[in-house]
């Protein structure tokens, strides 16, 4: 067998290999033999088919499928043996001139694409800097939170008339084009959070109603197409969400208001222990603590994701598009035109992260432990349970559910794919500057 390389360019290549019958002849007839010993034919005993009897048969399959199983096997070892690194996978380049016939006496060329991952150099250093975002409660955030958690531990009264951020409770009955019932369509009694609504107009209308009022309105327009919402309003799927386009009947069961909680000790004691806070300004200002305390995990996000950008854009790498483009086609049969034209920058950028992360965990010497997928699985693991069930699960459970979770390949990919991420992000975090920049919550938003 013969194996060679020809460059296109610095990002394509062509490897060209041939192979005579002495470099197949033997894994074929190995092959033919082991499926002698396998077959079951009429007129034979169990293990007793001559080879002679597959070959006449199989014979050409066989060939196919073990001078393929070749190809794979050599070109992968040439790759390797030759540290060539590639981008995507190996395709084939089809020669419509040569024909084979497949006779155990043919000698096979084929020529393979290769894309090339692009060389640079990293040179991430202090002279990176990159905002650092701590992130304050604004007055607006911290009045809402306030007034969730009020309302968490307030109490339901049902007032004549609904205001915006009340509850109808209601029957929501389907109708026809001509504003008639819609005989046999959707009708269901469920709750309508008036703050929820998005158009203002159709808000508007649903204030100021009692029980037993009766009101048309678009659900759609309502929601802005929000499939989700809709289909908990209406108690249909979200598939039947979206193609809906009816208006509906709204007739006014009930007004549902959740008044907020007085700021009294008995609620102080409520949320954070007794005698923990005594007075309004120290529940402030534990709320805002905790607010801010759970805006670093956003700020961190956020600084992870620049850092990302930041990397794409420093090294500005070529790749070999029209391969990369060529093989996602190949490789996804679905994938149309107009979806791998809107697609592929991103699939691109990705890419050229992807080849940052690997040169800095290679060239630092970063190890990925099998031990730091197993914490970080289990600890997400951990953390779904809890969602569901305050009561902790015994370690050695938690533990035996994190081997089942990782035996799954997707699932081991996921989090491995996540650990690297993390440890570079950290190994980038320790060299560039962090230009530490004080931000209100509700700019920091604007950011995103």
């Amino acid at each position: 067998m013969n194996i060679t390389q020809e460059k296109i360019d610095s990002l394509n290549s062509l490897v060209n290999v041939s192979i005579k019958p002495e470099d197949y002849l033997e894994r074929v007839e190995k092959a033919i033999k082991t499926q002698a010993k396998k077959a079951k034919l009429p007129g034979f005993r169990a293990g007793m088919v001559p080879p002679s009897h597959i070959k006449k048969m199989y014979g050409k399959s066989i060939l196919v499928e073990e001078v393929n199983s070749l190809l794979s096997d050599s070109i992968n070892k040439y790759i390797a043996d030759n540290k060539i690194e590639i981008l995507g996978q190996p395709l084939p380049k089809v020669d419509e001139s040569k024909e084979f016939n497949w006779d155990y006496t043919d000698e096979f060329e084929f020529k393979y694409e290769l894309g090339l991952a692009p060389e640079f150099n990293l040179d991430f250093s202090d002279k990176d800097s990159i905002p650092y975002y701590q992130i304050k409660i604004d007055s607006e955030t911290l009045e809402s939170r306030i007034k969730n958690i009020r309302r968490s531990y307030g109490k339901m009264t049902n007032p004549e008339v609904s205001s915006e951020e009340d509850v109808l409770f209601a029957e929501l009955v389907q109708l026809s084009p001509d504003g008639s019932v819609f005989e046999g369509g959707i009708s269901s009694t469920g709750s309508v959070r008036l703050d929820l609504i998005k158009d203002a107009e159709i808000k508007k209308s649903l204030v100021g109603l009692k029980k037993g009022d009766v009101v048309e309105f678009d659900i759609q327009k309502a929601f802005e197409n929000d499939a989700f919402q809709v289909s908990k309003v209406l108690n249909i799927s979200e598939e039947d969400a979206k193609d809906l386009a009816s208006k509906f009947q709204l007739t006014v069961k009930n007004v549902n208001r959740l008044e907020e909680s007085d700021l009294d000790q008995e609620f102080f004691d409520k949320l954070f222990g007794p005698g923990t806070v005594t007075t309004e300004e120290g529940f402030r200002e534990k709320i805002t603590a905790e607010l801010e305390s759970m805006m670093v995990q956003n700020a961190e996000q956020k600084l992870q994701n620049d850092i990302v950008k930041y990397g794409v854009a420093k090294y500005e790498m070529q790749l070999p598009d029209e391969f990369l483009k060529r093989w996602l086609k190949a490789t996804n049969q679905n994938l149309t035109e107009e979806d791998l034209q809107k697609g592929y920058e991103d699939f691109a950028n990705n890419l050229r992260w992807t080849l940052v992360e690997n040169k800095i965990i290679k060239e630092n010497s970063i190890e990925l432990k099998y031990e730091d997928v197993f914490q970080t699985a289990k600890s997400r693991l951990d953390a779904q349970f809890k969602m569901y069930s305050p009561q902790p699960l015994p370690e050695e459970q938690l533990a035996e559910y994190t081997v089942q979770f990782l035996q799954n390949k997707e699932n081991a990919n996921k989090i491995f794919e996540e650990v690297k991420a993390q440890k570079v992000f950290d190994y980038l975090k320790s060299v560039v500057t962090l230009d530490r920049q004080e931000i209100e919550y509700n700019k920091f938003l604007e950011l995103n």
